[in-house]
């Protein structure tokens, strides 16, 4: 085999430090909030990469913070986004895609971007779903990689 010939592609992750200090920082915005969450981050395959649960959290929260993150991170779009997304689909799509296992379609998953690219999600549920993309917001804030108030 040609040295020069490559099957295989390098992929951009987020590394444990990045992914604990984002998740540390979304639960301290959930505390000024005085929301109890579970604080999910997950790299591009969707795996877990860090895992934060407040006392007082919704037990069912916490598969969903994960599945926000995964969804966030599978598509790159934040989960908020996926009703007008959907909106120019048929049916059969919209239906397929609400039917998935882990696919989350309301507010509070964000995907980690790095210099333009995919290097994760980040899924914050047991608020509302505002409090859930603020928090999450917060999370990826403390890391330089999108602005706290997206106005």
């Amino acid at each position: 085999m040609d040295a020069a010939v490559r099957h295989s592609v390098p992929q951009r992750c987020i590394g444990w430090q990045a992914a604990h200090a984002a998740a540390g920082a979304a639960a301290a915005e959930a505390a000024r909030l005085g929301a109890a969450v579970n604080i999910a981050l997950v790299d591009p395959a969707g795996l877990l990469a860090a895992f934060v649960r407040m006392p007082g959290a919704p037990l069912h929260s916490v598969e969903i913070a994960i599945d926000k993150a995964y969804t966030a991170a599978s598509f790159g779009l934040p989960t908020a986004q996926w009703h007008a997304a959907l909106e120019g689909h048929s049916p059969a799509v919209r239906d397929g895609l609400l039917r998935r296992a882990r696919f989350v379609a309301f507010g509070g998953g964000l995907p980690v971007l790095e210099g333009g690219e995919r290097i994760g999600g980040i899924g914050v549920s047991g608020g509302s779903e505002a409090q859930d993309e603020a928090i999450a917001r917060a999370g990826l804030a403390a890391l330089g990689l999108i602005d706290k108030d997206p106005t």
